[in-house]
């Protein structure tokens, strides 16, 4: 049973969790999901997946604890394909989807209509960037045509968009306000300010932030990346164990219109999430 907001519209609550890494990551998706049950009616979660298995790519296991924690949909970014086993899922699990705008016949699908638990459809979207990340198709021409069809089969369109330049991200804000109901940027890990409905309508947030190792270099373990900094020599890279962090933003949807009417960002910590004072702000309506 949804909340009902002031005014008698049901509340329709989308949550979508930042970009997922390595094992503390996939931890951090479960308690947190687990412990919201029963303190916010969420009907759809989307998250991050790029970054699942070990860091840096996705497998069957991994993705498969993010579903069985209560992640319906899983979006992705330049990252995906850095393992190989991963390539088959894009192909075929239709609850994975890869950046739309790369070039046409790239394995996989960008987007998808998915069902919450109210039986609303949601249109989801997974774009990438350009500045400093290489070369795709434009996202915003690509946006520009394909969404009337998204829009002929769901009022909601929540658009992940994978990017480096902050610039790129509020720009992309701007010109989609008003046609979609939310956009999370992610990508660089660390959870931006600006948090707002936007004037036409759109819930917006430059980054969404990180599932992982609260103590860490954006997931990874910081002795790797310091060398690397330091000595400018190739390092692999770790991910970082130590208590897990879950962040990412709450939308509040109106399922008719598909305008965005709230946007909640959350950063929680393991030990935060077993704390009941911590939960007060979750709680439906």
């Amino acid at each position: 049973m949804l909340g009902i907001k002031k005014g008698g519209k049901p509340r329709m609550w989308v949550l979508f969790l930042g970009d997922v890494v390595g094992k503390p990551g996939r931890k951090a998706v479960r308690e947190f999901l687990s412990r919201l049950g029963g303190r916010r009616d969420v009907d759809l979660v989307v998250a991050n997946a790029e970054n699942a298995a070990g860091g840096m790519g996705i497998t069957e296991s991994a993705v498969s604890q993010l579903f069985d924690a209560g992640v319906d949909a899983l979006t992705s970014g330049n990252h995906v394909w850095d393992k190989r086993e991963g390539v088959p899922l894009l192909q075929g699990e239709s609850r994975i989807l890869r950046p739309a705008n790369y070039p046409p016949g790239t394995e996989g699908r960008g987007w998808g209509v998915f069902r919450g638990r109210s039986g609303t459809p949601y249109a989801v979207v997974s774009l990438i960037g350009r500045v400093f990340m290489g070369q795709v198709d434009c996202p915003f021409r690509w946006m520009d045509e394909a969404l009337p069809g998204m829009r002929r089969q769901a009022a909601t369109v929540l658009v992940d968009f994978h990017a480096e330049a902050t610039s790129e991200k509020r720009a992309m804000a701007f010109h989609l306000d008003g046609k979609v109901s939310a956009i999370a940027g992610t990508h660089t890990h660390v959870q931006t300010v600006d948090a707002q409905l936007l004037p036409g309508g759109t819930g917006y947030i430059t980054d969404a932030g990180m599932c992982g190792a609260s103590q860490s270099v954006i997931g990874m373990d910081s002795k790797g990346v310091l060398r690397r900094f330091l000595q400018q020599v190739p390092t692999r890279f770790e991910v970082a164990a130590g208590e897990p962090e879950a962040a990412g933003v709450f939308f509040d949807i109106d399922p008719e219109t598909g305008t965005c009417r709230a946007v909640e960002p959350f950063v929680m910590t393991e030990s935060r999430m077993r704390s009941a004072d911590e939960w007060k702000r979750f709680s439906s309506p």
